[in-house]
């Protein structure tokens, strides 16, 4: 596995690449607040053949926080360069809320990157300017910790709340050890983007994944973004909220594997 540090010079992001160098790509990110180790049950499912490729965006984990405000084409563009960088084409891009905001950013820019996608709990337009406004002030007010407890609220579950309380505590921990100006500096990219006309001409192959108990972005919405894309399949994971992947991490991996066997990527 290659771990590799950031360059502030460049605002390379901070990645981890593992699997056969030629073997067919499959590139992750995550959600706000969260990092790459966010997929760590999920890669676990995964077969052994795929080079996997995780990243932090900027602001999060240990890639580069350059003053804020971010806008989307930021962080669509670091992708880009990340990939680029590393000669990878026709990747599978799996994207979890803002993750799949810049999955669908980088699929309308760029097609010889992306194959197919995986879009979960994530929308063409997630919240108003107003809401990510009134989050941002309270941070500003109380810090990250102001928004903690009623983001574990959305993120998970009434059952993982009862059953996993571990796993809402390391979430918890991951978001109080974001950035404050890296989890602004996204709040920001989103509350400025809609992404309606650039994935309502998407035709690439789209797997779209949503949790029944998401307070984030409701099921119903991510429905709604699966229907603009010409061909996508929608699936629903039952008992999960926001972090779908994290709480069902086996339940993912089958939908993504039957997935990447069934567009012949692996």
């Amino acid at each position: 596995m290659h771990d590799a540090p950031p360059d502030f010079g460049t605002l390379t992001l901070h990645y981890e690449d593992s699997g056969p160098r030629d073997g067919p790509v499959v590139v992750f990110a995550h959600a706000l607040g969260a990092n790459l180790r966010l997929w760590d049950g999920v890669v676990a499912q995964l077969p052994d053949s795929l080079r996997v490729i995780r990243m932090d965006m900027r602001g999060h984990g240990v890639s580069p926080c350059p003053d804020g405000p971010y806008y989307m084409g930021d962080l669509v563009a670091d992708a880009a360069r990340l990939l680029d960088r590393l000669n990878v084409r026709d990747c599978v891009f799996v994207g979890l809320s803002i993750g799949g905001m810049i999955a669908q950013g980088l699929a309308a820019e760029r097609l010889d990157l992306v194959r197919a996608m995986v879009l979960s709990n994530t929308a063409v337009k997630i919240g108003t300017p107003a809401t990510w406004a009134n989050r941002m002030e309270a941070i500003r007010t109380g810090g990250i910790e102001a928004v903690v407890a009623p983001n574990m609220e959305r993120w998970f579950s009434r059952a993982t709340h009862r059953d996993h309380p571990g796993m809402v505590a390391a979430a918890a921990d991951r978001l109080r050890d974001t950035p404050v100006e890296g989890y602004l500096g996204c709040c920001a990219a989103i509350a400025e983007t809609d992404l309606y006309e650039n994935t309502a001409r998407l035709t690439l192959p789209t797997l779209v994944t949503a949790g029944s108990e998401d307070g984030s972005t409701p099921a119903d919405m991510v429905r709604e973004t699966a229907d603009l894309i010409a061909g996508a399949r929608f699936e629903l994971l039952r008992g999960t909220g926001h972090m779908s992947p994290v709480e069902k991490p086996a339940d993912y991996g089958i939908l993504l594997t039957g997935f990447l066997k069934e567009i012949g990527h692996i």
